[in-house]
């Protein structure tokens, strides 16, 4: 079976992450995709390391499958000829280069365009390719920082909490993401007009777009969000407890759920009480709440309380580290891991697309490139 985008031609001019991202998720749909890298360094992300898998670097290998790599020096007037000829052939442009380069190096994404008028350029930038801060550069964690998402990860100022960065560069994730279903957008509209267009994707106004209940949560309640750790914003209880032995996740969704915890918690008549009618109530009545689940976890294990929510249907899950996560008996039913031997005989492990698309079937077909390997 052939892939959803096979037919789609994309060069990839991105290096780091948010950028390759994007085009892998193009790759993984079917896509040819030619990755440009700079001749003798490459991608910035080649030299992250360790831990290295031959002379690769781990985080290199975790955004750059389904891709070919090609070399070229855009500083010179042969490199330029390169990447001329090889938009003219392309459906889509992915960049990432600080506003105004290419069109220094002689690639404006508008001339571009105009020797190719199918051509889609989606260029990715820090805070877009306009206005007061277009050339600022920006790498994720400022983003992160700039962009609201520190102040409401990590605990409470009263638990001697401080703002934290996601463990991943979620910043660039979600700007890649941003970018991959902009670029199919774009390519459905091509496909009734004929014509391509070009894409801003800022990283600042991606972090900010998906702050999502939180953004909602001041624009209506007026009030700033703040750390809470584990525990939700809008529901209760909904956070880490701990256990006789451990951790558990509960995730309470609704008044039918709650009611079922409260019956697995020997805790029935709470539920009944005026104070945890319902979801706002319980809002209202956080702390103590908390509190009476917390004393009634300690009674007992994690695997204990986790089979009894399971049976009653409440949602409560392990606290997993990475490696409970990939080797989980879901991971290996799923071929969550799976490997790919590249050119120099590594055995390249990657891990899955979730998504199961079921007549045209994400593709596995290339290992993360050598640097010019094509």
């Amino acid at each position: 079976m052939t892939g959803a985008l096979d037919t789609i031609r994309v060069l990839d001019m991105t290096r780091i992450l948010a950028g390759p991202w994007a085009s892998q998720l193009l790759g993984d749909y079917g896509a040819d995709v030619v990755k440009i890298e700079r001749p003798g360094a490459g991608d910035d992300t080649r030299q992250w390391g360790p831990p290295w898998l031959g002379k690769q670097s781990a985080y290199f290998l975790s955004t750059n499958r389904n891709k070919r790599s090609v070399t070229v020096d855009i500083s010179t007037e042969q490199g330029q000829r390169v990447i001329r000829d090889l938009a003219a052939q392309a459906d889509v442009l992915l960049e990432n280069y600080k506003v105004g380069t290419l069109a220094r190096y002689k690639l404006d994404p508008a001339e571009l365009m105009a020797s190719n008028e199918g051509l889609i350029v989606c260029s990715i930038s820090a805070f877009g390719q306009a206005g007061s801060r277009a050339a600022d550069p920006g790498y994720d964690a400022m983003i992160q920082a700039s962009g609201g998402l520190m102040s409401i990860t990590g605990a409470p100022d009263s638990e001697g909490g401080g703002p934290q960065k996601v463990g991943v560069a979620i910043a660039d994730i979600m700007a890649g993401m941003y970018a991959a279903t902009a670029v199919l957008a774009a390519l459905h509209a091509r496909a009734q007009t004929g014509k391509g267009q070009q894409i801003d994707v800022p990283l600042f106004d991606s972090q900010v777009a998906w702050l999502a209940n939180q953004n909602m949560n001041y624009l209506v309640g007026g009030s700033v969000p703040t750390r809470m750790g584990t525990a939700h914003p809008n529901l209760v209880p909904y956070q880490a407890f701990a256990t006789r032995d451990g951790n558990l996740m509960l995730a309470v969704g609704n008044d039918r759920q709650f009611a079922a915890c409260m019956a697995c918690l020997d805790l029935e008549t709470l539920a009944a009480q005026d104070k945890f009618v319902d979801n706002a109530a319980r809002l209202e009545n956080r702390n103590e709440l908390v509190e009476r689940i917390q004393d009634r976890l300690c009674a007992n294990t994690t695997d204990y309380w986790l089979a009894a929510f399971a049976a009653a249907q409440v949602p409560a899950g392990p606290i997993n580290d990475i490696g409970d996560a990939l080797g989980s008996a879901h991971a290996r039913e799923k071929h969550l891991v799976r490997y790919l031997k590249n050119a120099a005989g590594d055995d390249v492990p990657i891990v899955a697309n979730p998504v199961d698309l079921g007549a045209t079937p994400v593709a596995y077909e290339r290992p993360p490139p050598l640097l010019g390997e094509h």
